[in-house]
């Protein structure tokens, strides 16, 4: 079969979407931060460019969608070693070249290990994050993503049959559980829950949000791996389920808090892009839009719970990824319309509550493989390494302790020199104190 020009461009450019929700995610996160510790943020979140990429091509993309090993648990990890069988223009599947789908499914690899961070926040060592992350989508990523999108041999794709378009179980549930089981193991902040840690920069965590849903149509429209009904039903629902879930956020806020927020409109967006992720392409528009309502209004309350609970996620991880991939892989279970591209019914339309339990067992399973792994993972690197910063570099901040770098310079503001705001005498009083008040922000 020749080449399809327009396949390749849809799925290049859907693959460049993804890419754009890394610097995404760390704009949304680096601005959840305090100023001392925005660097790291963003560092954390880049890294998996460089420790996931590297893997995804030596064997990563092999353990994810090699022949199975058995029982649909892991593809065979060294059949695509280095890519280098697949590199032959002849070597595509329905006029796609197969290296055009392994730079897609990179990208969410990269993207996956990425949202973990954002539960580590101010207090993990840049090098044992770094170690962990490796470590992570070896033992984590790479078998469930075998399990969840290998549609050939998968056990929860082909072996169950859950539904999963693009990704609720094996990236919004995996990394939720994840973030959770990680920051228990790190401890608390300095300081937490008795001092307010408040995001430094909202401006930052709006961009970023924007940017995540735009990557995210590439996210889920692109799933289909062709330009077709599937892609524009799936781009559909991803609109409409995001915008309800802004709406139940800004609601709740609205009632608990007598304000609607900034940080909760962002917050609701995420919700509703990530449960809508597994269903954008089993449920109609009105099932989308009950889905992304029911995210906002769950997830705006998951987020309390680490207060009462006690677990400090940082910019909850858990609160939005763990529960909003958990309402959205579930809800399909009554959500889902057999006129729909996924061909299946739910509660509401019929079909009997044998999809739920399917769905449910999916989840079930990656809960209890990501937290175990995930609770070794941890605990060899604090073992071996250490997973906290010392206390003075928590304190003063992690992006001096561990970069020597950070992100906002006062210093010209503070002690004169050449340039702009080199006098001290042309600096208003709360100038001045708002420029000390940032630096030991």
């Amino acid at each position: 079969m020749e080449l399809d020009s327009g396949t390749i461009a849809w799925m290049l450019t859907s693959t460049a979407l993804v890419l754009l929700m890394t610097p995404g995610l760390a704009l949304f996160y680096g601005g959840q931060a305090r100023s001392k510790s925005v660097l790291n943020m963003m560092m954390m979140v880049f890294s998996t460019c460089a420790t996931v990429g590297v893997l995804w091509v030596i064997f990563g993309y092999s353990m994810s969608f090699g022949d199975d090993l058995g029982g649909g648990l892991l593809g065979n990890p060294g059949q695509y070693f280095m890519l280098s069988s697949l590199l032959s223009e002849t070597v595509q599947t329905d006029g796609l070249p197969d290296i055009a789908f392994v730079a897609f499914q990179a990208m969410f690899a990269i993207l996956t290990v990425g949202l973990v961070a954002g539960a580590a926040a101010d207090r993990m060592k840049f090098n044992s994050w770094m170690v962990f992350s490796l470590l992570w989508a070896t033992l984590v990523y790479f078998p469930i993503a075998h399990w969840v999108f290998d549609l050939d041999a998968g056990w929860i794709a082909n072996g169950i049959g859950a539904i999963d378009f693009a990704g609720g179980t094996a990236v919004h549930i995996n990394a939720g559980t994840a973030a959770l089981v990680l920051c228990i193991v790190l401890g608390k902040r300095r300081g937490w829950p008795r001092e307010p840690m408040r995001p430094h920069n909202l401006t930052m965590v709006m961009l970023g949000a924007g940017l995540l849903w735009f990557g995210w149509f590439g996210f889920n429209a692109g799933s289909a791996a062709v330009a077709n009904y599937s892609a524009t039903y799936a781009f559909l629902n991803t609109v409409v389920a995001t915008c309800t879930a802004i709406c139940g956020w800004l609601i709740i806020e609205q009632i608990r808090d007598g304000k609607a927020t900034s940080l909760g409109a962002a917050s609701g967006i995420v919700a509703g892009l990530v449960a809508i992720t597994p269903a954008c392409a089993a449920v109609t528009p009105l099932g989308a839009m009950a889905i992304g309502f029911i995210a906002g209004i769950g997830c705006a309350y998951a987020v309390g719970l680490k207060y009462k609970l006690g677990f400090d996620d940082s910019f909850d991880v858990v609160g939005v990824h763990l529960v909003g991939g958990l309402l959205g892989t579930l809800l399909i279970g009554f959500f889902a319309w057999d006129g729909s591209p996924s061909e299946v019914s739910g509660v509401f339309y019929g079909g009997g509550f044998g999809q739920l339990g399917i769905q449910a067992l999916a989840a079930v399973a990656v809960i209890a493989y990501s937290g175990v792994v995930t609770a070794i993972i941890a605990f060899v690197v604090k073992a071996i390494m250490g997973l906290r910063v010392d206390d003075e570099s928590e304190a003063v901040g992690i992006d001096e302790g561990e970069h020597a770098e950070s992100g906002y310079d006062f210093s010209s503001l503070r002690t004169g020199g050449s340039g702009l705001g080199s006098s001290k005498s042309t600096l208003s009083a709360p100038t001045q104190v708002t420029a000390t008040a940032g630096k030991e922000g």
